[in-house]
């Protein structure tokens, strides 16, 4: 059977340019119409944002840019700072979380490393911050029932133990024991003081108790008769001994390493101090006993290697009938190893003097007679930045990072310093968030240069090679096959080795490290642009650019190399993410960039260790995910503009 096919009438034909004009044209002649005609870029953009994979890849690529090159400007980083207080710290932003129960009620708040004491006027402990203690396995949550079920007169927390003195004299500590921090049975080293043998029962004079303190493995409990009770390691508070022989004491500090003692006439028991910095005049070697004369010391605090001394003139200040003339009679001096401007004290109006000076890790907190708050020191975890609401408080309490300002009804009134970390500390305290963002900054800027100088080397080569033809294209390509000869990574640790040991500075070497990437991974994109560029010479365009007397070096750079551009640019891209894994390699394996400068790859290198990849998983895990992140998106918008500026690709694959 044949088909035949239906004519239209005439009555049809007029009836569609009818309906043609008065209603628009039908699908059939909508797909007789012309297409827009754009061009090639423009085509290629909107191929790509068609493409929802690359473009949220292509959103990733920028934040991580933004994160590498212009949060550096916000997120400092001192390439000198440790901190051994704050090493190893879990994620956490809980380290000033005062419970609500106690912002009411403060009698105490504690802390000399990166967990916190608190006890209430109703004699009610409280612990907060990062309580577990490294590989331990201490929880310093897990306080004991005896001190939850007692009414506690005393608290107080240390570097990996905190104690606590109920209103009937026991003592109770938890934490880690090892070096009889605490009396307790699991004291097993002899480097110690036995505590139990300080206290065979555990118990103390409550009535006698002034104050207890601890510090590094230590503890001193401060009695009214002038005695000193101290136990724990005397290998880390190196003059404990030298203290307790004072039968005087009317209070302690403790630096890192010392006990300082303020003795009941006046006077500071130093053990070590060999001179005081004289704010006045500037000079750091005078002898504090000359220097203090007839006057006496009123107060001592400390940072982890100062003492800050409150001198008080008594005669003067007694006959003084105004605020000036007290302030006169004042004088705060200071002792010690500086290294955070803590004797950078603010200077006060001629009618206000400090009444009350605290001291935390590395910076002191003043509070004067007009209920002015001031702070000085380091600022590396916002500890000078004093709340506004501080200013007018009956009293400051100071901590390692924290500081705290109390009204008279012991209530929290204000709080500053710091919150925690998001992504954790390494093993120095160094912020592992800080290192991260720098760390992607040295990463992707070592990456980037490395794809430039092997591009600019890939492009000479191949263009040349691959228009001149010939002997000229002989021999570069033979040049080409003896560096692609070279195994790549044992070659690159080698170099990067021998500029390592050099005396060069530390940017020439990481320059020249950049120099040695590029230079070792141009061969594939030379071999690339040669066979492409061998393609489009025979092309008529060439031709006709010859007939016309253009020169050779203007057609082979300016006429043949744009148009084998699209092949450059996608292995840019592809190059890019190589180069920043070999870079984390070199770097991972210590023959890059090298610490305190922190790269995502030498960062990554805290995963050698068994233990923090156990216990530590922040360290390696942040870096790691940053570091995969980056490479796989850079590989897919590589592999989506390949298939973009491909013509005879298919656009929806």
């Amino acid at each position: 059977m044949k088909n035949k096919t239906k004519k239209k009438g005439f009555f049809s034909t007029i009836g569609g340019w009818f309906k043609r004009a008065f209603f628009g044209s039908s699908k059939e002649m909508d797909a007789m119409s012309v297409e827009e005609i754009v061009s090639p870029s423009k085509q290629i953009f909107r191929n790509f944002m068609e493409r929802k994979l690359a473009v949220g890849a292509c959103v990733v690529i920028i934040i991580m840019f933004l994160l590498s090159f212009v949060a550096p400007s916000f997120v400092p980083l001192d390439l000198t700072y440790t901190e051994v207080n704050q090493k190893n710290l879990a994620p956490t932003f809980s380290l000033m979380s005062v419970p609500s129960e106690l912002a009411d009620d403060v009698k105490s708040i504690s802390s000399y490393s990166h967990f916190s004491v608190g006890l209430s006027n109703a004699g009610k402990v409280y612990v907060w911050g990062s309580t577990k203690l490294g590989t331990t396995g201490y929880d310093m949550k897990d306080i004991p029932e005896e001190v939850l079920n007692s009414k506690i007169a005393f608290a107080a927390a240390g570097f990996d133990h905190a104690i606590a003195i109920t209103e009937e004299g026991k003592v109770i500590g938890w934490g880690n024991n090892r070096l009889g921090q605490y009396p307790g049975t699991e004291y097993k080293d002899n480097r110690g003081t036995d505590a139990n043998t300080v206290l065979p029962d555990a118990m103390v004079d409550i009535d006698k108790v002034v104050d207890v303190k601890c510090g590094y493995q230590s503890t001193a409990i401060v009695m009214n008769d002038g005695t000193l009770i101290t136990f724990g390691n005397s290998n880390a508070c190196l003059n404990m001994t030298n203290v307790t022989n004072y039968t005087d004491i009317v209070d302690i500090t403790y630096t890192n390493n010392y006990i300082f003692a303020l003795r009941a006439d006046g006077t500071v028991g130093v053990g070590n101090m060999r001179g005081v910095y004289d704010t006045v005049n500037g000079d750091p070697n005078l002898s504090l006993a000359r220097y203090i004369g007839k006057r006496t010391v009123s107060q001592i605090a400390s940072t982890g290697k100062t003492v800050a001394i409150l001198i008080v003139d008594e005669e003067a200040d007694a006959a003084a009938t105004t605020d000036a003339e007290r302030a006169a009679a004042r004088e705060v001096v200071f002792s010690g190893n500086f290294g955070f401007g803590e004797k950078d004290i603010p200077a006060l109006p001629s009618d206000e003097y400090y009444v009350d000076i605290q001291g935390g890790a590395n910076h002191y907190v003043g509070i004067t007679n007009k209920g002015n708050v001031y702070a000085w020191g380091s600022n590396h975890r916002n500890q000078l930045n004093v709340d506004d609401d501080a200013n007018g408080a009956a009293r400051i309490i100071t901590t390692s990072f924290q500081n705290y300002a109390l009204d008279e009804n012991n209530q929290l009134q204000a709080k500053w310093g710091l919150k925690g970390y998001i992504f954790g500390t390494d093993g120095y305290g160094v912020d592992v968030f800080a290192r991260c963002v720098h760390g992607g900054k040295m990463t992707m800027s070592v990456g980037a240069i490395a794809v430039i100088i092997s591009s600019v080397i890939a492009i000479i080569i191949g263009c040349i090679s691959g228009y001149a033809g010939g002997k000229v294209d002989m021999l570069l390509m033979r040049i080409t096959e003896v560096f692609g000869s070279i195994p790549f990574l044992p070659f690159a640790m080698i170099l990067s080795a021998i500029l390592i040991r050099s005396s060069l500075s530390e940017n020439q070497k990481i320059f020249l490290i950049m120099v040695v990437l590029g230079v070792l991974s141009w061969t594939g994109l030379a071999k690339m642009i040669r066979a492409q560029i061998l393609a489009e010479r025979e092309k008529e365009f060439v031709t006709a650019a010859k007939s016309l007397g253009i020169a050779e070096r203007r057609i082979a750079f300016k006429h043949i190399l744009p148009n084998v551009m699209s092949v450059v640019l996608v292995n840019l891209t592809l190059s890019f993410a190589s180069c920043l894994l070999t870079e984390s390699s070199l770097s991972y394996l210590g023959f890059g960039v090298q610490y305190p400068r922190p790269t995502w790859g030498n960062m990554l290198t805290a995963a050698n260790d068994s233990i923090v990849i156990r216990n530590f998983w922040w360290q390696w895990v942040f870096p790691a995910a940053l570091l995969s992140i980056c490479t796989i998106c850079i590989n897919i918008v590589g592999d989506n503009l390949r298939d973009v500026m491909d013509p005879k690709s298919n656009r929806d694959k």
